[in-house]
């Protein structure tokens, strides 16, 4: 799909990798709803690429995406503004980490594992059947093509560490999740792949000490950097333009493989 002129949702599009990939987007020529629940932060991401790339090509959305009615608004107030998406980017995600037994003898809390599941995994499914069910609406293009979807797993999903049970399993079911989406959404020539990225340079990550960043960036073989969020964007631009990768899960990582912790 050429995304020159495509109507484009970006969950978790605020910041971080979400943030990049609207970014790329835009520079690409697409017309970016910027999916967020902090609206000012979505708000000054849409004002900045309007002011890069041209006043009304990015539009800010709060958008809470295990809501299925603040998810339907959000996707209708950006068809309002740039007409019906054609390309979803599923970016929006938490992470956790806690062990099954906590230090004082407890078990690890049930709502905080379900709290992960809801938002990586169902929230992700809830953005992707509405946005398939009006997709499915349009014209074909090209091929027949008339959609495509992104979701974003992670390494954990294959390597998952120490305490990441609730991440590992919300991310390792992205995963199971790519091919029967892609076999199902066939009929309506809408695609779907998934991208797991390994250690990023995310504002989350830019956090930590800069010796912990620096010795997570040495577990990497090759290369020995985290990776940029650009790259992360230029990964999805790249599943929009390539109409033939579909039902895949792509790993970005520079061949790491997490340790036990």
């Amino acid at each position: 799909m050429n995304i020159q002129g495509q109507a484009a949702l970006v969950t978790g599009g605020a910041s971080g990798l979400g943030e990049a990939t609207a970014r790329e987007l835009a520079r690409l020529g697409a017309k970016v709803a910027v999916l967020d629940l902090n609206l000012a932060q979505a708000e000054k991401v849409a004002a900045d690429i309007d002011e890069q790339y041209g006043n009304g090509c990015a539009v800010a959305c709060q958008c809470d995406i295990t809501n299925a009615q603040s998810m339907a608004a959000a996707i209708a107030k950006a068809a309002d503004q740039h007409g019906p998406a054609r390309i979803l980017m599923n970016i929006a995600g938490i992470g956790s980490a806690k062990r099954v037994v906590q230090k004082d003898g407890s078990a690890a809390p049930l709502e905080d594992f379900a709290r992960v599941v809801n938002i990586n995994l169902v929230g992700t499914y809830n953005a992707s059947r509405l946005f398939a069910a009006a997709c499915a609406r349009l014209d074909p293009l090209e091929d027949g093509e008339r959609g495509v979807m992104m979701f974003t797993a992670s390494v954990a999903a294959f390597d998952g560490q120490v305490g990441q049970q609730a991440y590992s399993a919300s991310k390792g079911g992205l995963v199971g999740m790519t091919l029967p989406m892609a076999r199902d959404l066939a009929q309506h020539g809408i695609r779907v792949c998934t991208v797991a990225p390994g250690l990023f340079a995310t504002p989350l990550m830019q956090q930590l000490p800069e010796a912990v960043q620096e010795s997570l960036a040495r577990s990497i073989p090759f290369p020995q950097r985290l990776g940029k969020p650009e790259e992360f964007a230029q990964l999805a631009a790249h599943i929009v333009t390539n109409s033939h990768l579909n039902g895949e899960v792509i790993r970005l990582d520079g061949a790491l493989r997490m340790a036990p912790r």
